[in-house]
């Protein structure tokens, strides 16, 4: 579902991401981790269609992004981890634009049904400036559900959610992908991704480090055995004494 060939990004001198390739199948959750600075937004944002690449093959749902970029966006949705809303628009119109540009059938009833799963019913006459930082981010996600996308990209996710909200969106993201999107979860929140992702995806200075389920991981560092992708997340990011 996504296929990622030898993504490379430079800024000048600087390489942001080398050589990367990675798959995600359909129903498969890929946990994106590393340091600060180690390319996770520069990758994301070059699936998505904002960064071009210096080299490399992107295709989303069997579509080349660089010769089929309409094509592969109208099957993903990207959730960054900063909501961009529109501030004279309410949550229902939000949803009801959102709609429009993708031609989603049957609006109306994936419109109330977002609504319900994402707590929003009660603030759909309202604008932007009037919601709480986490209210934002679930209409941000609803937005992205709405055309049912085969692939969801989710960048930090859970900011600014409460704990219950936390608690239906880890429900939201397994329900996509048990329905057949692939998702990729970049995340800071190791224990999330634990929890969640089928394989984790480790990259560091813009090079892939590792990928793999944690076992799989484990299984070339014996000397982390028993761990958790915390510790094993610190052992191959960490720099060398």
């Amino acid at each position: 579902m996504i296929e990622v060939e030898s993504l490379t990004k430079y800024y000048g001198d600087l390489a942001a991401v080398t050589d990367l390739s990675f798959t995600v199948s359909a129903g498969e959750v890929l946990g994106l981790v590393g340091p600060n600075g180690a390319g996770k937004t520069t990758t994301l944002r070059s699936l998505v269609g904002i960064i071009r690449p210096t080299k490399g093959t992107i295709r989303i749902a069997g579509y080349d992004l660089e010769t089929e970029p309409l094509s592969a966006k109208a099957t993903l949705a990207f959730i960054p981890d900063e909501p961009h809303l529109f501030d004279y628009l309410t949550v229902d119109e939000h949803l009801q634009f959102v709609a429009r540009v993708y031609g989603v059938e049957g609006a109306a009833q994936r419109i109330e049904q977002l609504l319900d799963e994402l707590e929003l019913r009660e603030k759909r006459s309202v604008l932007p400036d009037e919601l709480s930082r986490g209210m934002k981010q679930k209409l941000a996600i609803a937005c992205g559900l709405l055309h049912q996308p085969r692939v969801l990209l989710l960048d930090e996710p859970l900011i600014g959610l409460d704990p219950a909200a936390i608690r239906r969106m880890k429900q939201t993201i397994l329900t996509r992908a048990r329905e057949g999107a692939a998702v990729i979860l970049s995340s800071h929140l190791l224990h999330m991704v634990e929890e969640l992702c089928t394989r984790i995806l480790v990259i560091q200075r813009g090079r892939r480090v590792a990928v793999g389920s944690i076992e799989e991981i484990i299984a070339h560092r014996p000397e982390l055995e028993g761990r958790g992708l915390e510790d094993v997340f610190l052992a191959l990011t960490e720099p060398a004494p």
